[in-house]
């Protein structure tokens, strides 16, 4: 089989970006937009995600913003209205058949994604590359047939630009709970879309919040609504009621609400990249999923992961006794926040 033929940027005058479904790969993703966006600066992008309306909000250079529909026939017909566009390049970033078969539908000359199980859908399928590769290399990877070459041992960091507006609703917001301005504030987010074997033990949440009001560091739970649950089981092992805005923000304003705090605690979860990327330190605790792959870029973050035997898994729920994640002790976390806050100020 011979080698597809580069694709010459002069003749790219309109792409589609597939971006990821989940929002901390949207996150690690916007490097391979800009650098898309600043190799072909006369192509009209259009991007097509879930996230891409909050992430992208404030992202110049982006023609359309285009959310999936949930149902698959309305995603088919989206397709087919892509395909009006006509196309000259579709940029497959997530490794799904369906993505794949969306940048097929949607008729654009060449297809560049990565390959396995969905290569007779691509003009330019790619292997991935040998050992753990970070997720934001692993995106910027796909632009190789393009002739933009970035080096993965030199990642780029993600950032994201918070709109005025956006931060003075999340002040009000913070006002309401009790958050006072001045002190240090952090907060501890709670679910992450994997499942149960991501979260650490509810109990030390509410142990590690109680020890950082004792020390004038002021803490509210994050987290959509889903997480509500565990907002109560954390509210119940906590000696005095924590502030919570569990299920009170909202995905467009979750990048201000961030970035007016001094820190974020949580899973391996889009809020730590969303944190990283608005320049707020992440501690984030890694359980089945591997930190080389997918933790917060840049030295202010830290990812704390005790792999076991077992680890990294990838499970959505652990078969045994959550080792991984119980290795993580509560001083462990205080001081990470500790280093985290000290960065900050």
């Amino acid at each position: 089989m011979t080698a597809p033929t580069a694709i010459s940027p002069r003749e790219v005058e309109r792409a589609l970006v597939r971006f990821p479904n989940w929002l901390g790969d949207t996150v690690l993703a916007l490097p391979t937009l800009r650098a898309l966006r600043s190799a072909l600066p006369g192509t009209e992008l259009w991007c097509l995600g879930p996230w891409v309306g909050p992430v992208l909000e404030t992202e110049a250079g982006v023609a359309r913003r285009l959310a999936p529909p949930r149902r698959p026939s309305a995603r088919l017909a989206q397709a087919r209205r892509l395909r009006q566009a006509r196309f000259d390049l579709a940029l497959i970033l997530p490794n799904s058949f369906e993505t794949a078969l969306v940048g097929w539908l949607s008729g654009a000359r060449w297809r560049v994604g990565y390959g396995e199980g969905r290569r007779w859908l691509l003009t330019h399928p790619l292997r991935s590359g040998p050992g753990p590769i970070h997720q934001v290399a692993s995106y910027l990877r796909l632009l190789k047939p393009l002739g933009i070459e970035v080096s993965p041992a030199a990642p780029t960091l993600p950032t994201l630009t918070v709109d005025p507006a956006r931060r003075v609703a999340a002040r009000r917001l913070l006002d309401e709970v009790g958050l006072p301005t001045g002190a240090a504030r952090v907060g501890l987010q709670l679910g992450a879309a994997l499942g149960p074997a991501k979260l650490w033990p509810t109990e030390r949440i509410a142990q590690l919040a109680t020890r950082l009001e004792a020390d004038g560091i002021r803490v509210v739970l994050l987290g959509a609504s889903q997480a509500t649950g565990l907002a109560d089981a954390v509210q119940t092992a906590a000696p005095a009621p924590i502030r919570s805005l569990v299920g009170r923000d909202n995905p467009a304003l979750l990048p201000a609400l961030i970035a007016e705090l001094d820190a974020v605690v949580g899973a391996d979860s889009g809020p730590a990249h969303v944190a990283a990327a608005v320049g707020v330190p992440a501690v984030t605790l890694f359980g089945p999923t591997d930190p080389r792959l997918t933790a917060p870029v840049g030295s202010r973050h830290q990812a704390l992961w005790h792999r076991p035997a077992c680890g990294p898994c990838f499970l959505r729920q652990c078969p045994i006794d959550h080792r991984c994640l119980r290795a993580i002790e509560v001083a462990e976390v205080e001081g990470a926040v500790r280093a985290a806050i000290e960065k900050r100020r």
